[in-house]
């Protein structure tokens, strides 16, 4: 019952972030570049495989977020099982072949230093090394480590959320400089995540021991 509940407030609480990241991707769906985000990137605007990146990027991303959600479900993964595969296959294509490569792209040209350009390469190239993890190791039938590298995978898909909570909360308590703040929040966004998912597989491990 407590597991149950868990699991529905897991996910609706990634649901609501879920929506709220679509809701921030609907502007740039009519492919103008002037608003927001796009306002601090006019320098390198023209770059056009920056450009294709940043649209790829901004549409298929939201699949991944979406597809995650019904791989840690206990009660998908025993009574949909094909659901489970299916999405867990959406989740994989989308990292590798799509989200991943054109956020990869983007990092070489994301906005602040060298210190937060370099952030989000790792982020982007653990991403993909991460999930590719996961597909070897369930087709390998390792469903243990399969679970522990998709979790890692996620905890990544969910620093694009991790990154806007920083982003309103971090400043309240810590004042840094435009700069230093960016590059700040671009290390936090996912270095904090993967600090809580490793967190929950040492217990997740240590449940199965006892």
């Amino acid at each position: 019952m407590i597991k149950s509940i868990r699991s529905v407030i897991w996910i609706a609480f990634i649901s609501l972030f879920c929506w709220l990241m679509i809701d921030l991707t609907l502007p740039y769906l009519t492919f103008t570049y002037d608003i927001d985000f796009l306002l601090t990137k006019q320098k390198i605007i023209h770059v056009k495989h920056w450009r294709y990146a940043f649209n790829t990027h901004i549409l298929f991303s939201i699949f991944s977020l979406v597809a995650g959600l019904t791989q840690f479900s206990q009660y998908i993964l025993t009574k949909y099982k094909k659901l489970h595969r299916v999405m867990g296959y959406v989740y994989v294509i989308d990292v590798l072949c799509i989200a991943g490569p054109s956020g990869l792209i983007m990092a070489f040209y994301a906005n602040g230093n060298i210190v937060s350009k370099t952030s989000f390469v790792l982020l982007s190239s653990f991403w993909i090394l991460f999930t590719a993890l996961a597909i070897i190791k369930v087709l390998n039938k390792d469903f243990i480590e399969h679970e522990k590298w998709m979790m890692r995978s996620y905890a990544l898909t969910l620093s694009a959320i991790t990154l806007r909570l920083l982003a309103l909360v971090l400043p309240k308590f810590i004042h840094l400089t435009a700069k230093d703040e960016y590059a700040t929040l671009a290390w936090l966004s996912w270095t904090v995540n993967l600090l809580i998912v490793e967190i929950l597989i040492y217990f997740k491990k240590t449940n199965r021991l006892s």
